[in-house]
């Protein structure tokens, strides 16, 4: 049975959906006045896992990941470039769609626009208002009292006066207390006609947290099974979101919150600032989209996840040898096979929190099982229970050459030199993970290498 760790309870919980058979599912999204950098990635990447394999399990999902296409930084990219909030949005959304394309994420079965929302965001903060949970401050925006709500902090896990004295919050002297939140924010006059709509509390727009909240509710109905997104929204977006849902409709909003960890880069946490910030885009100008993509699927999604080349290099050595398995052993093409052997160590380990560097470690014994007996039907079941995790669907062939320069007969003796010649600089350097990532490119090629005293040798195994 299915085992989720569930933030709000701290703990894995058997997973049961709260109408038989099927599943609905919010994953908060990204806002687009950029480019999509490898956190956005891992988000998109994790929860289209987590959506294959519901569905793979029988589980008739919905899954829904909204689009935030107005907020601050919007507005303020759109005036900088001179041009409209729409086209700002329009372009970056498309590029988010090239991007998640790149990296097999198929499409959520819904992906509600913030901006097409907004009555659905009024009339629930009227429900608040009147219940009481929210107010009209000095300046004419609408704050969410959260004191009133009775058990605000229980997500992320610390007390009302915790959160006040160590979390960044929206200071406003208008607010009751400063970790009341924005619902709609009054439009500044330099704001431009786009980035406001009507309301009985003048013109303005929504605060970030109301729209999940709203969006999901249309969509979702009120209480729904899972919600996903990134660690960073635990607090104060998830937070908040619990506080405006229950608070508006009175009943149970989520059962269960999933999150996933940060993206590192050299064991540090990516950022601007430190100048250490990648765009997918970046990083799909050097690795194979698919390396990307098995990088973040072999780590586990809570855990954190730290981007280096050589990280990278030993995926893409990796997925070598998994597909070089596929080219010398052409696979019978055949649906997953779940009560094999190897199918049932797949299962378990996907059903033990998506656990997917075990399921990875299944496929890494297939391969070796097709190399050892050369038989197709084995290597069918690798293809197939890859293409659960939305792996190894290409052809082995065009892989390989994308991924390592093989030539159609396989790697040429003057490729072969230039890697061990390279792997040699790697070791006088003390680059020994390049130096190994070398040799396992190698050996996924079928060469062995030989070192002795009078230097290294090879041979095609």
């Amino acid at each position: 049975m299915l085992e989720i760790f569930n933030t709000l309870t701290r703990q894995k919980e058997p997973f049961r959906p709260i109408e038989p058979g099927k599943v609905r599912m919010y994953v908060c999204g990204m806002t687009v006045y950029d480019y999509c950098h490898l956190g956005h990635a891992r988000v998109m990447v994790v929860f289209d896992m987590v959506a294959r394999w519901l569905r793979a399990s029988g589980l008739d999902l919905t899954y829904v990941r909204n689009i935030t296409d107005i907020d601050d930084k919007i507005i303020r990219r759109a005036a900088e470039n001179g041009e409209s909030i729409r086209q700002l949005t329009d372009r970056f959304i498309a590029a988010m769609h090239e991007d998640a394309d790149a990296l097999g994420v198929q499409r959520p079965d819904s992906e509600p626009r913030a901006t097409e929302y907004v009555p659905d965001m009024l009339a629930m903060i009227e429900r608040l208002q009147a219940r009481g949970l929210a107010y009209e401050s000095g300046s004419h925006d609408v704050c969410y009292a959260v004191r009133k709500f009775e058990g605000y902090g229980r997500l992320s896990g610390k007390s009302l006066d915790d959160l006040r004295a160590g979390e960044r919050v929206e200071v406003s002297s208008d607010k009751h207390d400063p970790l009341d939140f924005v619902l709609w924010k009054r439009a500044k006059a330099e704001e431009p006609d786009d980035a406001q709509w009507a309301s009985p509390w003048g013109p303005g727009r929504p605060g970030w947290h109301i729209e999940c909240s709203a969006m999901s509710s249309r969509l979702l109905g009120d209480h729904f099974d899972i919600h996903g997104g990134g660690q960073d929204l635990q607090f104060p977006h998830h937070e908040n979101e619990i506080a405006q849902s229950v608070g508006a409709s009175g009943q149970p909003f989520v059962n269960v919150w999933m999150h996933n960890g940060f993206v590192r880069v050299d064991d540090e946490k990516m950022s601007k600032s430190l100048g250490n910030f990648f765009t997918i885009r970046d990083v799909l100008k050097d690795y194979d989209a698919e390396v990307v993509r098995f990088f973040i699927l072999r780590a586990h999604y809570r855990s954190p996840l730290n981007y280096a080349d050589a990280m990278l290099d030993d995926a893409r050595q990796s997925l070598t040898r998994l597909y070089t398995a596929l080219k010398n052993v052409p696979p019978i093409d055949a649906a997953p096979d779940f009560a094999a052997p190897a199918g049932q160590r797949f299962v378990r380990a996907m059903d033990d929190d998506f656990n997917t560097p075990e399921a990875v470690a299944v496929l890494f014994e297939l391969a070796n099982e097709v190399n050892r007996s050369g038989d197709a039907t084995i290597a069918g079941q690798l293809k197939a229970l890859a293409g659960v995790l939305g792996l190894l669907g290409r052809d082995p062939q065009a892989f390989l050459q994308g991924a390592v320069g093989e030539a159609a007969d396989g790697l040429s003796a003057e490729r072969i030199e230039a890697l061990i010649a390279e792997r040699l600089a790697a070791k006088k350097a003390r680059d020994f993970a390049r130096a190994d990532a070398i040799r396992s490119e190698l050996a996924g090629q079928g060469i062995v290498l030989e070192d002795g005293p009078g230097g290294t040798t090879w041979r095609r195994a």
